[in-house]
């Protein structure tokens, strides 16, 4: 399989490597040849080792020593902590080929002394394959996603691997970067055709840290669709939605790519059909500019996602994040979701009762995924124990609640949560309190499960008593106090004694025979301790077996309920979500939206989420100001004047706030709330730069305002910001004018539309439903305070010098700059700005 690298390190062998291999070395570059593209870890006894360039390029992403055997680089980390390592190399854009050993290394000396251990690739690890915690984050979804082109549009499939669910879509040019803005995917698989194909470079390069290219010949149509037909044993997939030939190859791709990374044929849920117009699109510009779930510097804090996030698990979490990245268009999937959080909104007891069982149930979703895939332990089988206790409390909670007033929504999603007592009962028995992490390490079957392995525990244990009763028989014989039985890898258990008390032992030869000497001290057998040693080697050998064949077993348990599992997964989920958002909204006075197919978008009394959580966190506990806004038929264009910093761009990004709640199936921060359903969502707010790519902050406000005014529907929802300050007063001011014209007439969506340009505001002669509105201030004493209350009105004045003075510019500089405003007030019929226009003042002194 082809995986190419992000990096642009070789993993060739360097061209010096010497032409007679090892047997060992010829083995490994048997595996490296299969797997290009891929560092590989070629387990080697307790550590996974990395050669030659592999090692070379490994070994300072690390931090771990780089050593030479016979000239040849190398490096390793331990078996038991690569975990620790790996995601260290994926995050630095390498991928993984784990070389496993496929058998004990006693039973391949069994075959021949010089016979190799076999070894074979188990897994390839790629960004959107990660399952191990460390590397994933708890509260957000890691998604693999697959794009395709066939039919003359594009298909995108994505899963999350530890979710087990692909969604599929298709999607227009335009509609598909919204979607993959949407998903945010931590690898994307398309075919390396692209590469050649001019107009589809930036697309690339924009996404070439997420980027893994496949051939065309993987991406053909028929052949995925086959994949696909096959992975769910039916002959058409119709039964699970209508997909076109596009999403079906992704689709097709993505179930080949997990099963070849995974080696091995994945349990995966039935696929999901996500129509584009199902969703609002937002794009990424949009979603940069609202910071939906994270801010601009790239924080998760101080976005709309953590000032809502009160989840109490993590696939809760998850499922949260995954309803605000992709809000509802359909009416009656939102008003099914407020109807949920309007019935625990309104039953407090309950709510609180759900919510503390909760807090208690581990990540099911994620246990389940590794066992699924054959990486799980016995802590993960603990993990699904304990959140299977957990839905069988809340179901009980649910029946009891139920027989005094029933719900059929919350009976239905009860159902769901499923009976797991046997399932439960019986990994209650078999576990013990305290796991181990790993499966091979022993010792997590309870006491009473197994007689069988309690007999093989038994008499290993007993085994070690004799040991210890060896050793004080041979100190009272030898007279030798400090004769020890000890235990290594290499030769077993022997007796060791000090150097200078050898002599008394190697007069013993029949009884004592000697093993090794060291400088330490001196090594010693008998046939009594051998005998004693094969009775504990056979006896830890038996268990530890026993217990792998119990652990397999319950796995098998589990997995065979995998389907009803992953379903009480998602129950868990929805109750979280459905919880937390009543919390919201009665702990924060939030309203129910009304929400219609209608053009309406009525707010009163709203406010922004994030600052008025951010305001309420402050020493000062200031209020938030409240503000109304109706994008009404009548008044459909808002045109906002006012100062910075009087609360415009806050104003523009609430409502756009509000309407991505609503639709998600949230209530809103608001008094009262009517929206018509958005289609689609527009911002362009804030100013920055994109020097990667040459665009200047103005080119940068220009490409993000076309995407906004070829794309907007009458359904749409648009808030821009200051459009045309990036340049000349004249030419911005001709943009601005321009813009708020074709969104009026051309768009005719509901838009908000803040400006400095008063002379923005003589288009109300024409423009009957446009409407302006202003942020208000107030004068005092020479000085501005800030009311941040929008009201309908037109502002008179930019106070920008105000504003300067806030910010601390030099006194000074105030001074000058308030003289030069007057001069330039005074001079009639505008024009070009000269310096006769102000009379010349040289600073006194330099500033410091």
């Amino acid at each position: 399989m082809n995986l190419p690298m992000k990096t642009q390190a070789s993993l060739a062998l360097p061209l010096d490597l010497p032409t007679a291999l090892t047997p060992v070395m010829a083995q490994y570059q048997r595996l490296k040849d299969a797997h290009p593209g891929c560092l590989l870890f070629f387990r080697l006894g307790d550590f996974y080792e990395l050669f030659h360039d592999d090692a070379l390029s490994a070994a300072p992403v690390l931090d771990v020593a780089l050593t030479k055997r016979e000239d040849v680089p190398m490096c390793g980390v331990p078996v038991h902590a690569y975990e620790a390592y790996l995601p260290k190399l994926i995050r630095a854009g390498f991928r993984v080929a784990i070389a496993e050993q496929m058998e004990d290394p006693d039973a391949a000396k069994k075959r021949g002394t010089r016979v190799l251990v076999d070894r074979q690739v188990v897994r390839i690890i790629t960004p959107g394959t990660v399952t191990e915690d460390s590397f994933l984050e708890a509260r957000a979804n890691n998604y693999l996603a697959v794009m395709a082109l066939a039919g003359g549009e594009f298909g995108l499939a994505w899963c999350d691997l530890c979710e087990g669910t692909p969604y599929v879509a298709s999607a227009s040019r335009e509609g598909l970067n919204a979607l993959l803005a949407r998903v945010n995917p931590g690898e994307l698989v398309v075919p390396e055709t692209l590469r050649e194909k001019e107009d589809w470079h930036e697309f690339l390069r924009e996404r070439r840290d997420a980027l893994t290219l496949l051939p065309q010949s993987r991406f053909d149509s028929a052949n995925a669709e086959a994949r696909a037909l096959s992975q769910y044993g039916v002959k058409s997939l119709e039964a699970f939605g209508n997909f076109s030939r596009a999403g079906t190859a992704a689709l097709g791709v993505l179930i080949d790519y997990i099963a070849l990374t995974q080696k091995q044929k994945v349990n995966l849920n039935p696929p999901q059909a996500a129509a584009e117009k199902s969703a609002m699109a937002i794009d990424a510009a949009t979603r940069r500019n609202l910071e939906l779930t994270q801010t601009l510097s790239g924080s998760r804090k101080g976005s709309l996602l953590e000032a809502i996030d009160i989840t109490c698990t993590s696939g809760g979490a998850r499922l949260l994040a995954d309803q605000l990245c992709a809000p509802l268009c359909e009416v009656a999937g939102i008003e099914r979701r407020l109807q949920r959080v309007d019935f625990f909104a309104g039953q407090a007891d309950l709510r609180g009762k759900i919510r503390a069982l909760l807090k208690t149930c581990p990540d099911l979703s994620r246990a389940l995924a590794r066992l699924a895939l054959s990486r799980g332990g016995p802590r993960d089988l603990a993990a699904l124990r304990a959140a299977l206790e957990v839905g069988a409390q809340l179901g009980t909670l649910l029946d009891t609640w139920a027989k005094a007033k029933p719900n059929a929504d919350l009976q239905a999603l009860r159902r769901e949560l499923g009976d797991y007592a046997a399932l439960a009962e019986k990994l209650g028995r078999a576990l013990k309190p305290d796991l181990p992490i790993l499966t091979r390490d022993g010792g997590f079957i309870a006491a009473g499960f197994s007689p069988a392995l309690d007999e093989f525990i038994t008499l290993r244990d007993d085994s070690k008593k004799l040991i210890a009763g060896l050793q004080a028989k041979y100190v009272a014989a030898t007279k030798i106090a400090n004769l020890r039985i000890r235990h290594n890898q290499v030769i077993g258990y022997h007796v060791e004694v000090t150097p200078t008390q050898a002599d008394r032992l190697l007069s013993q030869p029949k009884i004592f025979i000697h093993r090794q000497t060291l400088q330490s001290g001196v090594r010693f057998t008998t046939t009594e301790l051998a005998g004693l040693e094969r009775k504990v080697s056979e006896a830890g050998d038996k268990a530890l077996a026993l217990e792998m064949e119990i652990f397999a077993q319950l796995c098998e348990d589990v997995l065979a309920r995998n389907d009803n599992l992953r379903a009480t997964c998602a129950a868990l989920a929805s109750f979280d979500v459905a919880t937390s958002l009543a919390e919201l909204a009665v702990t924060r006075r939030w309203c129910r939206p009304r929400v219609d197919d209608s053009h309406a978008f009525h707010i009163e009394k709203g406010r922004h989420p994030v600052v008025e959580a951010a305001l309420a966190l402050a020493a000062a506990g200031e209020a938030f100001t409240a503000n109304d806004c109706n994008l009404g038929a009548e008044s459909r264009l808002w045109l906002v004047t006012g100062p910075n910093m009087a609360g415009k761009s806050t104003f523009l990004r609430q409502n756009a706030l509000i309407a991505a709640l609503a639709q998600m199936g949230s209530y809103v921060p608001a008094q009262a709330a009517h929206l018509g359903v958005v289609d689609r969502l527009f911002s362009r707010v804030g100013a920055a730069d994109d020097l990667a790519r040459g665009r200047s902050t103005f080119m940068v406000e220009m490409v993000e305002t076309a995407a906004i005014l070829n794309q907007a529907s009458e359904k749409s929802l648009v808030i821009l910001d200051e459009i045309g300050r990036g340049t000349a007063t004249f030419d911005g001011l001709s943009i601005a004018w321009a813009a708020v014209e074709y969104l009026y007439h051309h768009n005719r969506c509901r838009a908000l539309f803040a400006a400095h340009y008063h002379e923005l505001t003589a288009l109300k002669e024409q423009l009957p439903a446009l409407y302006c509105a202003t942020a208000l201030v107030r004068e005092w004493e020479g000085n501005i305070i800030f009311l941040h209350e929008v009201k309908g009105g037109v502002a008179d004045r930019s106070y920008g010098i105000h504003v300067a003075q806030l910010a601390g510019l030099p006194g000074p500089v105030i001074t000058r700059a308030t003289g030069i405003l007057q001069a330039l007030e005074k001079k009639e019929g505008g024009g070009k700005i000269t310096l006769s226009a102000v009379q010349p003042r040289d600073f006194e002194k330099p500033l410091r």
